[in-house]
């Protein structure tokens, strides 16, 4: 069924693709995203209904080994954040993630970022063999793992919808957040909020 500005109708070929929802980018974690507990109630709604439909849901997780190229005590821009194993990297127990998601985990090398939920992690490729062809994408940060993952999935051919009431940005400077909404609106991305999406 067509896709009008005010439903978004679900179908096999969906998936939902929730990115870096961990402890630390929440309030009161290492790397807090503002806001970023926001994003939980519209993406479990989400998650509820497509897992009701049996369609597949994805977590992306950044799961960095301690001495991680990005952290500021390497040189990189960030605090020490999402080191695998621990309580930070986790998922909080409101992220209400259905039995059978899909983990990937990304930039686990200590020489390697990637903001990207695609990169280094066989991510498209499992898609693939999943017959996915549309992602609908929340998370954060817009404007750092949610946007590179938005350009690979674009990049790649999927078709993206971006749940603009389930993101949430950093703005390390002032606006980062709109002007990556309006990047990944340019590249062809569409914009929907949870409660439009439809059976």
């Amino acid at each position: 069924m067509a896709e009008t500005p005010s439903a978004f109708h679900l179908a096999p070929g969906d998936a939902l693709l929730i990115v870096d929802v961990q402890n630390d980018f929440l309030p009161g974690g290492s790397l807090a995203v503002p806001e970023g507990d926001r994003v939980i109630p519209p993406l479990n709604r989400c998650a509820a209904l497509f897992d009701r439909l049996g369609l597949p849901v994805i977590a992306t997780r950044d799961w960095h080994p301690r001495d991680h190229c990005s952290f500021r005590e390497q040189g990189g821009p960030w605090p020490a954040h999402c080191i695998a194993g621990t309580p930070g990297a986790a998922f909080p127990e409101t992220l209400q993630l259905p039995a059978n998601t899909l983990i990937v985990s990304k930039a686990t090398h200590a020489s390697q970022e990637a903001y990207s939920g695609f990169q280094g992690t066989g991510l498209e490729s499992r898609l693939r063999e999943a017959g996915v062809e549309r992602l609908f994408i929340g998370g954060l940060a817009t404007d750092y793992c949610v946007l590179e993952t938005v350009r690979d999935a674009l990049r790649a051919g999927f078709r993206v919808v971006l749940l603009g009431d389930a993101v949430r940005a950093v703005d390390v400077r002032p606006g980062d957040g709109e002007r990556a909404l309006q990047e990944m609106l340019g590249a062809g991305a569409r914009l929907a909020r949870c409660e439009e999406l439809t059976a």
